[in-house]
């Protein structure tokens, strides 16, 4: 597996594995959303700084997103309820 897949695998799977949205990864990591997305879909090829912030905002070692996938594996399903909001309502 490319090592940019690889790295996208790891950081969805985690990421699901914990519940988080792709937003609640990017705040917490301190990068942008989209570039979550980028990240793991492969298209990105993250810096050691990123890799870094991913692995705090995940709470693993930074050698957990580099590892091989089970062979049987298969990328865990999107969390429900999909893209959260920006936008609050007003109240009141």
């Amino acid at each position: 597996m490319e090592i940019q897949l690889l790295i996208g695998w790891n950081v969805r799977s985690l990421r699901v594995a914990k519940g988080l949205s792709q937003d609640d990864l990017a705040l917490a990591a301190d990068i942008e959303r989209a570039y979550v997305g980028h990240l793991e879909r492969g298209k990105k090829n993250p810096t050691a700084t990123t890799l870094a912030k991913l692995a705090g905002a995940l709470e693993c070692h930074l050698t957990e997103l580099f590892k091989d996938p089970p062979e049987e594996a298969s990328l865990p399903p999107p969390l429900k309820g999909g893209r959260r909001s920006q936008i609050q309502p007003r109240r009141g």
